[in-house]
C-alpha cells in the first residue's frame, strides 16, 4: 500500500509529446485532450446505450414544437376573419384552439426538457465515473508530471462547465434547433417564396457563425489550459507557502501567479470581444431576413397570391425565429466552453486502462524481511538535470534511518523511488532481498507505505477512513491502532467517537489529528517498510513533538525511513544519511556526524543557532 500526497517542486518537470505549458525553465506535459472527432465518437458511444430515452426525448420535443407552430396560422386565420368582418362568434373556435395549442405546447416542452435533462445527466454521470476511474488508475509519476493543477481543474472546473451545459444549455439548444427546422418547414407550407425570403438571412448567419467558431474554439481551449496552469501555480505557491517564505521566493512566485493570471484574463477578454462581434452580426441578419419577408408578403398580397392572414402568419413565423435562432447561436458560446471542457474529460476518460505489470510466472518475488538496498541509483525528471547521482544505500530490517539535506538535495525523490512512485533512470531498488521490478507494483505497495506531510481526510465516519488501510479491521483493531500512536483519547472524545463524520462537510480535524490518522493507517496496514516524508512538517512546534513521538511508535517493529524536516527527529534515528546535490555525502549516528564536522554538523549548527539553548533530544522527551 503506497499513499502519497503533496508535490516536490523538483518532481513536477517533465516533457512528452502531449500538450505542454510553460512552467519556468522547462515545459510541463499536460494530460491528453481529445480531438473533436474523438469527443463526438465518445458521445455517440454513450448515446448508443440509451437509445429508448434518446428517442423519447427527441419525439416529445418535436411533437411539442410542431404543436406550437400552429399558433401563427391560427392568428393569421383570425386576421382573415377580422378583415372579412365575420363577427365575434367566428373567433370562438380559433381562440379555443389557441388556448389548447398553448397548453399542449407547454406540457410537451416541460416533458421534453425533463427527458433531455435526464438523458444529459445520465451521460454526464457515466462520463464522470469513467473519468474518475481512469484518473485514479493513472501512474502517480504521470500525474506529478502534468501537475496536480491540471487534474484538479478537470475534475472541478471542467466537470462543472459540462454539468451546467447539460442542465441549462442542452434542453434550450434542443428546443431551439427543432423550432428552427420546423418553422422553416412551416414557411414553405404557407408559400415557398416566404421560405426563400427568410433564407436571405442565412448567408449572414452562416458567415457570422464561421467567423465566431474560427476565433472562439482556440480562445476557449486556450482559456481552459491557462486556467489549469493558474490553478496549479496557486496550489504550488499556497501549498508550499512555508518553503516559499523560507527561501524568500515570495517575489518570483507572485510574478508567476501574475503571469498565469494575465494569461487567463487576456484570453477571457478576447472571448468577450469575439462574442460581442458575433451578436452585432446576428442583428444585421435579423434585419435583412425580416425586411425580406415583409417585402415578399406585401408583393404576394398585392397580386392576390396570398391573403393578409397568410402574410401575417409568415411574418409571425419569421419573427418567432428570432428567439430560437439567437438562443441557439448564443448557446454556441456555452457549447464552445463545454466542448473544450468535455474534450479535456474525454481525453483522460478515453485513456486506455493501464494494468499494472505483474512479474512473469516463476519470477514472482516475496520479501523475506524489511531490509532496503539501493544500488547505483540515478534519476532525472528532465534529461540533463539529474536529481540523484549514483546513490548507494543499505538499510537493515528494523533499522530507523533519517534522510537529511537541504531543500532540493533529493530526499523526497529517493523516498518516492524506494516506494515505487517513480522508476529510477538507472540502478536498482531491492526490498526485503527482492528486486522491486520482480515484486511488481502491487508487491511494492504491500512492502512499503509512504506517508507525506499532506494527508487527505476522506469524507465519512472516522472508522471507515481508518479501514482504508485494512478493510477487514474490527473496532478493536481500530482502537488499538489509534492507541499505538497516541490518538485514541482525542478520537473517542469526538462527538460520535469513531463514528464521527470527518472530512469535507463533517468534523474538521486539525493538522496534528490528520497526521495521527495517517500514522494509525500505517499501523493497520502493517507493512515491513515505512517511509515518512516530512510527515510532521505542517504541525506547529508542540504538534510536531507529539507527532514525532507518534511516528516512533508507528515505526516499532518495522524498517523506517524518515525524510527529516526537524533535525531533532533525525537525531533520534539509528543512523543518519546526508544528501547533498543528489549524492550521499555522509552517513552515521548523530554523535559521529557531529564529531566528523562535515555537512550534517553544518546543518545542526545552523539549526542550533536559530534555537538558542538546543541540546541533543532523546526519545523520552518526545522529540
Amino acid at each position: 500500500m503506497t499513499a502519497t500526497n503533496g508535490t516536490d517542486p523538483r518532481t513536477d518537470d517533465g516533457r512528452t509529446e502531449e500538450t505542454t505549458i510553460r512552467t519556468g525553465p522547462v515545459d510541463r506535459a499536460l494530460l491528453p485532450t481529445a480531438t473533436g472527432a474523438e469527443t463526438l465518437a465518445a458521445l455517440r458511444s454513450m448515446l448508443r446505450g440509451h437509445r429508448p430515452l434518446t428517442a423519447a426525448a427527441v419525439g416529445v420535443l418535436v411533437a411539442g414544437t410542431a404543436v406550437g407552430l400552429l399558433t401563427a396560422p391560427l392568428l393569421g386565420h383570425v386576421v382573415d376573419l377580422v378583415v372579412e368582418r365575420r363577427g365575434t362568434d367566428a373567433l370562438t373556435v380559433p381562440m379555443v384552439l389557441l388556448i389548447t395549442v398553448a397548453v399542449a405546447r407547454g406540457a410537451a416542452t416541460a416533458l421534453g426538457s425533463a427527458l433531455v435533462a435526464r438523458l444529459g445527466e445520465t451521460l454526464l454521470a457515466a462520463l464522470r465515473e469513467r473519468f474518475v476511474e481512469r484518473a485514479l488508475g493513472l501512474p502517480l509519476e504521470r500525474v506529478e508530471e502534468a501537475g496536480s493543477g491540471d487534474l484538479v481543474s478537470r475534475v472541478t472546473d471542467d466537470v462543472t462547465m459540462v454539468a451546467k451545459s447539460v442542465r441549462q444549455a442542452l434542453p434550450e439548444f434542443s428546443r431551439s434547433a427543432f423550432t428552427i427546422v420546423l418553422t422553416l418547414a412551416g414557411l414553405a407550407v404557407l408559400d415557398w417564396r416566404f421560405l426563400l425570403a427568410a433564407l436571405c438571412a442565412v448567408p449572414v448567419q452562416v458567415l457570422s457563425v464561421r467567423w465566431y467558431l474560427r476565433r472562439a474554439a482556440p480562445v476557449y481551449a486556450g482559456h481552459r489550459v491557462a486556467t489549469g496552469a493558474l490553478q496549479h501555480q496557486l496550489l504550488d505557491s499556497i501549498g508550499g507557502v512555508r518553503t516559499v517564505r523560507a527561501f524568500r521566493l515570495n517575489g518570483p512566485h507572485l510574478d508567476l501567479v501574475e503571469q498565469r493570471s494575465r494569461a487567463a484574463l487576456g484570453l477571457a477578454l478576447r472571448g468577450i470581444h469575439v462574442v460581442t462581434g458575433f451578436f452585432s452580426r446576428l442583428n444585421l441578419a435579423e434585419f435583412i431576413g425580416l425586411a425580406s419577408v415583409l417585402v415578399t408578403g406585401f408583393v404576394l398580397v398585392d397580386d392576390g397570391s396570398v391573403s393578409i392572414g397568410t402574410a401575417t402568419a409568415a411574418a409571425l413565423y419569421f419573427h418567432s425565429l428570432f428567439n430560437p435562432v439567437n438562443a441557439a447561436l448564443f448557446l454556441l458560446d456555452d457549447v464552445q466552453s463545454a466542448g473544450a471542457s468535455l474534450a479535456r474529460l474525454v481525453g483522460v476518460s478515453g485513456l486506455a486502462a493501464t494494468p499494472e505489470p505483474e512479474p512473469e510466472p516463476g519470477r514472482r518475488a516475496v520479501p523475506v524481511d524489511g531490509s532496503v538496498k539501493v544500488s547505483s541509483l540515478d534519476h532525472a525528471y528532465v534529461p540533463g538535470h539529474p536529481v540523484l547521482r549514483d546513490v548507494d544505500l543499505e538499510v537493515s530490517g528494523g533499522e530507523r534511518v533519517a534522510l537529511v539535506g537541504s531543500s532540493g538535495a533529493g530526499k523526497t525523490t529517493l523516498a518516492k523511488l524506494i516506494a515505487g512512485v517513480h522508476r529510477p533512470a538507472r540502478g536498482s531498488v531491492t526490498l526485503g532481498g527482492a528486486d522491486a521490478g520482480e515484486l511488481g507494483p502491487a508487491g511494492v505497495r504491500r512492502a512499503v507505505t509512504l506517508i507525506s506531510q499532506e494527508v487527505h481526510v476522506f469524507a465519512g465516519p472516522l472508522a471507515e477512513d481508518l479501514r482504508l488501510a485494512r478493510p477487514d479491521a474490527g473496532d478493536d483493531d481500530l482502537r488499538a491502532a489509534l492507541a499505538a500512536v497516541g490518538a485514541l483519547e482525542w478520537a473517542e472524545a469526538l462527538p460520535d467517537g469513531l463514528d464521527t463524520v470527518v472530512g469535507e462537510g463533517g468534523h474538521r480535524l486539525t493538522v496534528t489529528q490528520a497526521q495521527h490518522l495517517a500514522l494509525a493507517r500505517l499501523v493497520l496496514a502493517d507493512p515491513p517498510i515505512a517511509i515518512l516524508d516530512e510527515a510532521t512538517a505542517d504541525a506547529g512546534s508542540a504538534g510536531a513533538r507529539v507527532l514525532e513521538a507518534a511516528a516512533l511508535k508507528a515505526l516499532e517493529g518495522r524498517t523506517g525511513l524518515m525524510v527529516a524536516h526537524r533535525l531533532p527527529q533525525a537525531a533520534t534515528a539509528d543512523r543518519i544519511v546526508v544528501l547533498d546535490e543528489g549524492r550521499v555525502v555522509e552517513t552515521g549516528t548523530h554523535e559521529e556526524l557531529l564529531t566528523a564536522g562535515g555537512r550534517y554538523a553544518e546543518l545542526w549548527a545552523a539549526w542550533s543557532d536559530s534555537r538558542p539553548g538546543t541540546t541533543r533530544p532523546t526519545e523520552s522527551d518526545g522529540a
